[in-house]
């Protein structure tokens, strides 16, 4: 059996990594020390590299399943021709932490609860744990109840109600599964030499206390705004996606799923993009939860050091490492035989100019929250801006990473604008008036330039890059960031070539040649279409997209325009930031629109600065 689609997965989270679970009851992903340590169970990229199966015996078998109400604990229903079963599945949190502090000390442990629904259904256990990637078997042993694995570095311990016999480094058992009983298995994670034993708390306990942990969390953060449900969800996904000790939100919680299947653009997504970074604190305000903005904004500061001179880093470690030099997983096939596998992302050696403005952006929207802001960010951002003055005249490798050669994107000069815009809107709250005067004279050029060398006449539209023909979904960010308004002439221009070129069913692709569509490109349409006064066919395309989510709801990073199929890494946190910013957008036109039929003041976000407009 191998490890079924990409989409097929479900996601669990515990503030320290991610495991993934299929519809078939198998854990084919997880590891357990942090989101980017080797796995334990990755069958995800191998069906050698380890699972974890918990399934009726038999092919007649139909599944639903859901999350429990505002939480990431994940129950899958079996229906069999003699009964139903359900699994339910989660990462355990520390007992009784609650709201903001979930995550911070989970005691790395997967709980799983068999019960019996109806009837009764032969069930089969499977545990096959594979250490480093899928290179190392465990030694298992069986005492006191116990399973223990241990090679390496690694030490894993299964405590089970179903019997299970161990053989060559698997332990496998069966059960029947009656109305009313219930099974339940533990599976705790402890590094082999710290002189610690994995924790196997009661797996009833784990799945109480994670349920209320994780709607204690949902609970402070009250979205009102519309699609409710779907930005409550994205919101808990992002929050899943954080690595607590450290506040760092990884972009994905896999490695080397392919943006094509049998295609080589596969990358390692478990580290902490700035670009992300910022994108997320945007959503994080959207979804009502600016509360740790200033802890937000000192992680960045100190992950980056002093910056006042070379190359801003845009992407780091859950820790804030700097070097995650990149190799491949020769012993792997890799997703449906999709090579390379890789571990560590050589992008962090780029130069990226478009974090610039990102970064400052971000800060901008939630400069309230920054008040009275502490000497560490207040260097960043002055830092940042300064670099903006050097760099916005020089090629880099863009926001999609090219890694052939460096150009002058024009998504780069764009978020340099940015940059120094919200600079110059600090004031002195990040520098004298010499300084905001060179940010303002840089901010003018950069704009001149933009608007002199991104449009191309016989396109009818800014492309991607400096004297260019090619065109590019990254200058839909051109009025999200307040750049030029989407209503203006060239810009509105823009979204159409973009939209009749690229677009297919609502799925945007970045380029031409790019073998899927962008979610997070998507939303920009859907955006752009709002701003520009479509807001009929806006809220059209965007609930296209939303629909277009698996079963739980989660996204990948891209899907085909011919078949739906999802791929890229999962679930891909900037997908659904993309939903989460699309749906504030919306409201705030929605409300503006409410508010000018009562002749009342309204509010309307422009960029990303919230404005009142009297009517």
């Amino acid at each position: 059996m191998d490890s079924g689609r990409i989409s097929e997965h479900g996601f669990l989270a515990d503030g320290r990594s991610a495991a993934l679970v299929d519809r078939h009851g198998s854990v084919n992903w997880w590891c357990p020390a942090r989101f980017d340590s080797p796995s334990v169970f990755g069958r995800l990229l191998d069906d050698r590299a380890g699972h974890w199966s918990i399934a009726p015996e038999g092919d007649d078998v139909r599944v639903s399943r859901s999350y429990l109400d505002d939480s990431l604990v994940l129950r899958t229903v079996f229906h069999t021709g003699t009964g139903s079963v359900a699994v339910t599945d989660a990462l355990a949190l520390e007992p009784g932490a609650r709201g903001h502090d979930i995550g911070l000390r989970s005691p790395r442990v997967l709980a799983r609860l068999v019960e019996g629904l109806s009837g009764e259904v032969p069930v089969r256990v499977e545990f096959a744990p594979r250490f480093e990637y899928g290179r190392v078997t465990a030694y298992l042993t069986h005492a006191d109840g116990v399973i223990d694995a241990r090679a390496g570095a690694c030490r894993l311990s299964l405590r089970s109600d179903v019997p299970l016999a161990c053989r060559h480094g698997d332990a496998v058992g069966r059960a029947t599964v009656r109305a009313g009983d219930t099974l339940r298995l533990t599976l705790g994670y402890a590094p082999t030499y710290d002189g610690g034993e994995p924790a196997l708390p009661d797996a009833d306990r784990v799945v109480a206390d994670a349920v209320t942990g994780w709607r204690s969390w949902a609970d402070l953060h009250d979205y009102r705004g519309l699609y409710r449900d779907q930005v409550r969800l994205s919101a808990m996904v992002v929050q899943g996606m954080t690595y607590q000790p450290s506040g760092a939100i990884v972009a994905a919680a896999t490695t080397s799923l392919p943006e094509q299947v049998g295609g080589d653009r596969n990358y390692d997504y478990r580290y902490v993009w700035v670009r992300d970074f910022s994108l997320t604190l945007q959503a994080l305000w959207r979804s009502a939860c600016p509360d740790e903005a200033d802890r937000q904004f000192s992680w960045v500061a100190r992950a980056m050091g002093r910056i006042d001179d070379g190359r801003v880093p845009i992407m780091y470690g859950v820790e804030g490492e700097r070097d995650l030099t990149e190799h491949s997983l020769d012993h792997l096939r890799g997703y449906a035989d999709s090579r390379p596998v890789l571990v560590g992302n050589d992008a962090w050696t780029q130069r990226q100019n478009d974090v610039l403005g990102e970064i400052l952006d971000a800060a901008w929207l939630m400069r309230h929250y920054l008040d009275p802001m502490s000497p560490d960010v207040r260097h960043l951002l002055r830092a940042l801006a300064d670099q903006a003055v050097r760099a916005w005249h020089l090629p880099d490798s863009g926001m999609w990473e090219s890694r052939d050669a460096e150009r002058h994107y024009l998504s780069s000069k764009v978020q340099c604008w940015t940059a120094l815009d919200r600079a110059v809107r600090f004031g002195h709250r990040l520098g004298d008036p010499a300084d905001v005067g060179r940010w303002t004279r840089a901010r003018d050029e950069v704009r001149a330039a933009v608007l002199r060398r991104g449009w191309n006449d016989r396109l009818g539209a800014y492309t991607g890059a400096f004297d260019s023909d090619r065109l590019d979904a990254s200058v839909l960010l051109m009025p999200l960031v307040g750049f030029l308004p989407a209503a203006e002439a060239r810009m509105r221009s823009t979204i159409d070539v973009v939209e009749r070129r690229l677009s297919r069913d609502g799925l945007l692709r970045r380029w031409d040649g790019d073998p899927a569509g962008f979610v997070i490109c998507s939303f920009w349409l859907a955006s752009c279409l709002a701003l520009a006064g479509e807001q009929e066919r806006a809220t059209r395309l965007f609930e296209q997209l939303a629909g277009r989510v698996n079963d739980l709801g989660l996204y990948a990073e891209q899907i085909d325009q011919v078949t739906g199929e999802q791929v890229g890494n999962f679930p891909q946190a900037f997908s659904h930031i993309g939903l989460i910013n699309a749906a504030g957008l919306l409201t705030d036109i929605a409300e503006r629109r409410r508010d000018l039929a009562t002749d009342r003041p309204h509010f309307v976000t422009t960029g990303t600065d919230v404005v009142a407009t009297s009517t």
